[in-house]
């Protein structure tokens, strides 16, 4: 019944207006040249469109006055009395360039060039901001599946696209790097409510452009903090839903005082219980943010960052408990002296970051633009574990005498520290005029940072000396890379992109493991990244592109620390139809992307609940993509997106009862065939929001054996958001109430686990060991909702 109501949602082909509507349209022009993606609404209204790659807009509004805005990025205003239909053409001449657009101008993309893909707006965001993590609210983007471990999307959570995880998406913030130098992930528990102080997001699926830190492997995601406001304006923000979860958000902007000088904040709490058993969450984050702005100067200085307190929850559980008991958390578990079950109050990972970014984006003339930044981000905390009946010479502590016999192990707390600093500089310069857009950029940085543990509690050995650790390594990277893109015309209808990036990294490693082995590298790499494409405007309604890239990466720290990975390579070829008119907006491409020696998921994690990789020789992806957005009425329209997709191991070796075996040709692990999404948006009067979302998600492999315990379900879910606006509501310039009812129908399914295997001796087989394997789960929650409640002033 289910499955029937997506396919009916995707097909509703009707929904009537019952007011009298006049058609308002035109282009948008910068100096008499058409200007595509324009952000063209009625504010009154609640209506809006992006212009098309000819400059073209159309809306349909009720008879009467309105004040209608020209955004991109700079803003013009128009006032019109609509009581017919209407053409209204505008040039962006003399509006006040956006600066804050300029910085981005060197990673991100627009339709002129060949690059695969997607933005989220701010309102988008807005929609379901009630505390879940970014790649929660980035859910219902196309070849995109998430996963927390909590169950209910705060706390720690992740995202795949194209089957690539988190460690392969490159992710910068206002242009700086994101990701952790040393892990290449990235950790969006670190800045909670992170989502209420971005402007817009931008996913580019693939190697997509040139860009600063780790190399984009499945994606790059961009992200635009808020911009300054030219009014002040304040915030309030509360929110409530299942499992005990509380936001609280509050906002302030002073606007632009002087005509120059502009400051905002925003500081939040988040706490919630988890869907999963004790998998709670505390989240404190902060926003700070001052601005210079002049004719053709911006100055932006920033500070944000966020503490973290979660409950552990990356153990997960077996198939047995997942059918009898799937939100038992075995974290933290201990039997007592006198037989008891119980759990550790202090099964906890404990940590705070804060970054800084400098920002200075100038305007040298009509065709030069440059920006220069400077950033530096400080983490450190730990995790803590109850380690039962642990190996004493694991934790550096010496056995003891106890009834004439020597004691090995104890019942222990033990710590794991990580205090690092991150700092560097990412700068561009740009040229742009109708014929040829040029950016030349690049950035240093450079990473240092400890890893220590601390023995804090033994209920029965000797403890050392306060503050020594039993272990300690120290890590240093540093990461300098260097590009030159530019996207030109060969002719009215086709335009070239070429872009080329040299990339150096060295990473040293000195000190020992937890377990007390030596870590040593001293590993250095160069890279060199080219990539070209085609993009081809057949009419104003229909675009074509296609272009390569390469990219190459370097090994993640736990890549070291589990065996000898070399550096991956990735070739990347991307075909793409893109049709925009009145009222359909189609994104198709066709994507083949080759890997030598990639680092694919085994299925095995670490303990602290990272996923292990190794090396898997040549493998691809190839895939099919459709997005898309009908208009069906102005009240009612759908946003569908599909990926169809097979992903390889084209010769794959693994060790079984004691020898390799060759596997041949097999499922890349964590990579569906078949991911789907839809969203359908009604708005039956002003003001009123109503929005199905659905997900499908097809079945896919823990491992890259195709072994079947490591089989995870595909699953189909659906969510309801509904807001609603009250402009000029008493005091307020706005009270929006907003509700969200995750996954309606109360479907019990698992969007991440992990797969083992593990040797018992046995003489009958070669090397005497038999091989036998096992699956751990990550159940999400069943149905269980949020609501909140925005008052702006």
């Amino acid at each position: 019944m289910k499955h029937v109501l997506f396919l009916v949602a995707l097909l509703v082909l009707s929904g009537q207006s019952f007011s009298q509507n006049y058609r308002l349209s035109g282009r948008v022009t910068n100096e008499g040249k058409p200007v595509e993606g324009v952000a063209v609404y009625a504010e009154s209204a609640g209506k809006g469109v992006l212009t098309s790659p000819d400059g073209y807009y159309q809306l349909k509004l009720a008879q009467g006055e309105y004040s209608i805005i020209f955004s991109y990025g700079n803003k013009k205003e128009s006032h019109v009395n609509l009581n017919s239909d209407m053409v209204l053409d505008i040039d962006l001449k003399g509006a006040q360039v956006s600066l804050d657009e300029v910085f981005l101008s060197g990673v991100r993309v627009t339709n002129q060039s060949p690059i695969t893909f997607s933005n989220l707006s701010n309102e988008e965001i807005e929609d379901r901001n009630l505390g879940q993590d970014i790649p929660v609210l980035m859910n219902y983007m196309p070849n995109v599946v998430t996963t927390t471990d909590a169950g209910n999307g705060i706390g720690y959570t992740g995202l795949r696209v194209r089957g690539s995880d988190a460690t392969r998406v490159n992710v910068t913030i206002n242009g700086i790097p994101y990701n952790d130098a040393e892990s290449q992930g990235s950790f969006w528990v670190n800045l909670g409510d992170f989502a209420s102080s971005v402007e817009n997001l931008q996913l580019q699926r693939g190697v997509g452009t040139s860009t600063n830190g780790a190399g984009a492997f499945g994606a790059s995601l961009n992200i635009m903090t808020d911009a300054y406001k030219e009014d002040a304006g304040g915030e309030i923000t509360n929110s409530i839903g299942s499992y005990k979860t509380f936001k609280h958000t509050v906002k302030f902007s002073t606007g632009l005082i002087n005509d120059h000088f502009s400051f905002a904040g925003r500081a939040s709490k988040i706490k919630s219980d988890g869907y999963i058993d004790r998998a709670s969450s505390d989240l404190k984050s902060y926003f700070l943010q001052g601005a210079f702005v002049d004719d053709n100067t911006l100055i932006k200085a920033l500070a944000f960052g966020g503490n973290e307190r979660t409950y552990q929850a990356w153990y997960g559980i077996d198939k047995a408990t997942l059918e009898n008991d799937r939100t038992f958390n075995p974290a933290g578990m201990y039997t007592s002296n006198d037989g008891e079950i119980k759990y550790y109050d202090g099964q906890t990972d404990n940590y705070k970051q804060d970054h800084y970014q400098l920002m200075w984006n100038q305007d040298f003339d009509s065709q030069w633009s440059g920006n220069l930044a400077l950033h530096y981000t400080y983490g450190r905390g730990y995790y803590e574990e109850f380690e039962e009946d642990a190996s004493l010479q694991e934790f550096g502590l010496e056995p003891f005498m106890y009834l004439e016999e020597q004691v090995n192990t104890s019942d222990l707390v033990g710590t794991k520290w990580l205090d690092n600093h991150f700092y560097g500089t990412v700068f561009s310069i740009n040229y742009d005029t109708s014929k040829l857009n040029l950016s030349l950029g690049g950035g240093w940085n450079r990473y240092d940072g400890d890893h220590f543990g601390e023995v804090i509690y033994t209920r029965f050995a000797m403890n050392k000396e306060p503050y020594e650790p039993y272990y300690f390594n120290k890590a240093t990277k540093t990461d300098f890379n260097i590009y030159a893109k530019a996207n030109f015309a060969i002719s009215e209808e086709l335009a070239g992109y070429a872009d080329v990036q040299l990339r150096t990294i060295n990473y040293d490693t000195n000190g020992v493991l937890a377990d007390q082995t030596q870590f040593l590298n001293n590993d250095n790499f160069s890279f060199f990244n080219p990539k070209a494409g085609l993009t081809y405007q057949l009419n104003p309604f229909n675009q074509f592109y296609l272009s390569y890239a390469r990219a190459h990466r370097e090994p993640s720290r736990s890549d070291y620390e589990n065996g000898d990975p070399q550096p991956e390579e990735l070739n990347d070829f991307e075909l793409g139809w893109r049709h925009d008119s009145k009222k359909i907006r189609l994104n198709t491409n066709l994507y083949y992307m080759g890997y030598e020696n990639q680092l694919v998921l085994t299925g095995g994690i670490d303990e602290v609940g990272a996923f292990v990789r190794e090396n898997s020789g040549k493998s691809y992806r190839v895939g099919l993509e459709i997005d898309a957005t009908v208009s069906l009425s102005n009240k009612l329209s759908i946003r569908p997106n599909l990926a169809i997709s097979s992903n390889k191991n084209v010769d794959f070796v693994s060790g079984f009862n004691g020898e390799p075996v060759n596997y041949g040709k097999t499922d890349i692990s964590y990579s569906p065939e078949i991911v789907a999404g839809n969203i359908i948006a009604y708005r039956p009067f002003k003001g009123l929001e109503v929005n199905l979302l659905s997900k499908y998600v097809g079945e896919q492999f823990m491992s890259n054996v195709e072994a079947e315990n490591s089989k995870l379900e595909a699953y189909f879910i659906n969510d309801l958001n509904v807001q609603y606006t009250w402009k000029q509501a008493w005091l307020f310039r706005e009270v929006v109430l907003t509700a969200l009812v995750n996954n309606i129908f109360g479907t019990e399914y698992v969007s991440n686990g992990y797969y083992y295997t593990y040797d018992i001796p046995n003489q009958n087989f070669p090397g005497g060991m038999e091989t036998f394997d096992g699956a751990g789960y990550y159940p999400q929650a069943t149905t269980n909702f949020l609501a909140g409640l925005s008052l702006k002033f």
